[in-house]
């Protein structure tokens, strides 16, 4: 019989909602035992079996194998740090902390502790990244030189979560989109050489950043990183321009408006892209030119917690780990030490 992993989430927001206990509760191998909400008790109305408790240290008990952090970000380090002293093995909401010296303590214990830690990257299965990725891998865009990824809505007002407007450290859209976008060009390209950025606040509504433009330099290329709150008619989500040809994607992954939906995570269409917004490839092979749409490569945020199970149960090796979340930080830092400075900042 299969192992059966029991899981505390702390804090049950929209993360924790949608995109942690929606998975957990459809995967045959993971139990929501507990979740931590300090006001109210919605985790039970959704999934009545669990255990609601009004502290985190309820979370720190023998029975909880894996502790999933979905708060605030300033909670973040303090909360895993916790858990990973009490020996639970953790996985963090992105970003992973605030800054890159408290990623590598937490680094640093879970080692001591012998137990696992990862970060939320979820994009990481997104279907147009995926076919980017694809793309890329397989040469059919040549050597890239040009990469460009948009993450841009448009939002009137205060966002329902006031916590994300406050300006504090580690608030705001780079910390909040950003991560994602950066995770996937260090996943595509690696660690850029140098990093130079523009980070705005455009609404008056917000004390935080809500637009910015990230540009990570490599030898050969370079990767332009964006995410606005003020985009009424948004643009391609992802462009790549290589030796032999390019690749535009119009339209988000599919996944997380279902899940805002409340539809479960469930079925052999989940994750599939609409056909009209497949993206458009022009390519060249043995001096045929081909331009024309190219099928979405299916979404699975699935795949995530099957990778952290395969880890748990000693059969597979982490996915996203936290080395690379402590990478987009450093990115992060460098960023908005370059809107201080003006200038490129080496890394």
């Amino acid at each position: 019989m299969a192992k059966v992993i029991n899981v505390g989430i702390a804090g049950f927001g929209m993360s924790g909602q949608i995109f942690q206990a929606a998975f957990l509760h459809v995967h045959n191998n993971f139990n929501i035992k507990k979740v931590f909400e300090r006001k109210s008790s919605k985790s039970k109305e959704q999934y009545p079996y669990v255990k609601v408790v009004s502290t985190f240290e309820e979370l720190l008990t023998e029975d909880i194998d894996l502790i999933v952090i979905s708060t605030p970000n300033k909670l973040h380090y303090s909360m895993a740090k916790q858990a990973l002293e009490a020996g639970k093995n953790v996985i963090v909401e992105k970003p992973l902390c605030i800054y890159p010296e408290e990623a590598e303590e937490l680094i640093q214990t879970a080692e001591e502790k012998g137990v696992l830690l990862s970060v939320y990257q979820n994009r990481r299965w997104d279907g147009g990244f995926l076919t980017a990725k694809k793309l890329i891998e397989e040469g059919r865009l040549g050597e890239v030189v040009d990469y460009e990824a948009h993450f841009d809505r448009f939002v009137k007002g205060k966002s329902a979560k006031e916590w994300k407007e406050t300006g504090e450290a580690g608030v705001g859209v780079l910390y909040d989109l950003g991560v994602h976008i950066i995770d996937q060009a260090v996943c595509l390209f690696g660690m850029p050489k140098e990093v130079y950025a523009d980070i705005r606040s455009q609404r008056e509504e917000t004390l935080g950043d809500d637009n910015f433009q990230v540009y990570l330099y490599y030898d050969k290329m370079k990767a332009v990183l964006s995410a606005s709150q003020l985009v009424k008619e948004v643009g391609p989500h992802i462009v790549v321009h290589g030796t032999k040809g390019s690749f535009v994607k119009y339209g988000m992954d599919v996944q997380e408006e279902k899940l805002k939906a409340g539809e479960l995570p469930v079925g052999d269409d989940w994750g599939k892209d609409e056909e009209e917004n497949w993206g458009i490839l022009n390519t060249e092979a043995d001096g045929v030119n081909y331009r024309g749409r190219i099928e979405t490569e299916r979404g699975n945020y699935h795949k995530f917690y099957d990778n952290i199970y395969g880890v748990l149960t000693g059969e597979r090796e982490l996915e996203v780990k936290p080395e690379q979340a402590k990478d987009v930080l450093r990115i992060l830092k460098a960023a908005k030490e370059s809107v201080e400075k003006g200038r490129r900042i080496k890394l």
